[in-house]
């Protein structure tokens, strides 16, 4: 009786803890999302410098990249990283919103930002699964908690049974 109740524990717990992955992947969309605003507002500022001196954007990291100055150098390697940055996370927000529920939370593993990852663990805040993915991810966490559970303690269970004592 203990097992089993432990099980139905088990099952629950993990089926719950699996019911919040869909929940931090939409904290991990917002914050992505966000990032890519603020990125694209320096770039679309450091473009519209280089644009009044007659430069694209390449070209205006060229300069900075070029100077005798390490201190203007090291902003053109900053604005390098920026760009590139930028690219890298617009491409990983396109792929995920294109991506049906289930591939969506693929697509996010596939091209997960630690660094945006992280942020978005440490506000994290749990929340009631009302998605079907939430739904589905509940049940299959709860399936996957019970069964781990009833295969550990199944050479245990099975055991001689005592028979009922004879008055």
């Amino acid at each position: 009786m203990l097992r089993a109740r432990l099980g139905l524990f088990i099952g629950l717990t993990t089926g719950l803890a699996a019911s919040q992955i869909p929940e931090y992947a939409q904290q991990y969309r917002q914050r992505l999302g966000g990032a890519i605003d603020e990125l694209q507002t320096i770039v679309s500022a450091f473009d519209a410098d280089s644009a009044r001196y007659g430069l694209t954007q390449r070209e205006g990291v060229a300069r900075l990249l070029s100077s005798e100055d390490a201190f203007v150098r090291g902003r053109g390697d900053q604005m390098e990283e920026i760009v590139a940055r930028l690219a890298r996370l617009a491409r990983a927000n396109q792929k995920i919103a294109q991506s049906g529920p289930v591939g969506r939370l693929a697509a996010l593993a596939q091209n997960f930002d630690p660094q945006i990852g992280a942020r978005a663990y440490e506000s994290f805040e749990p929340a009631v699964p009302v998605t079907g993915e939430g739904f589905a991810l509940g049940g299959l966490g709860f399936l996957a908690g019970f069964s781990l559970w009833s295969i550990l303690t199944a050479p245990f269970g099975r055991g001689k049974r005592r028979a009922p004592a004879r008055v």
